[in-house]
């Protein structure tokens, strides 16, 4: 996984957290559920990275 990706993931997710909190605070749910959709597709990109760099490493044991 590149370190741009994964910093932009965690960007994404910290958006997330800030937005739900946010929509907590004034009693707003349309806010806070995007805020919870902004980490729920963050973790979906980390996962699809990992999966990524998982191929990556089957592929290299095999090229050994």
């Amino acid at each position: 996984m590149g370190i741009d990706d994964k910093a932009r993931n965690t960007g994404e997710d910290l958006k997330g957290k800030a937005k739900e909190a946010a929509g907590k605070v004034t009693d707003n749910e349309r806010l806070e559920a995007e805020g919870k959709r902004d980490q729920a597709s963050a973790d979906l990109k980390q996962r699809g990275e990992q999966l990524k760099d998982a191929g990556d490493d089957v592929k290299d044991a095999f090229n050994r």
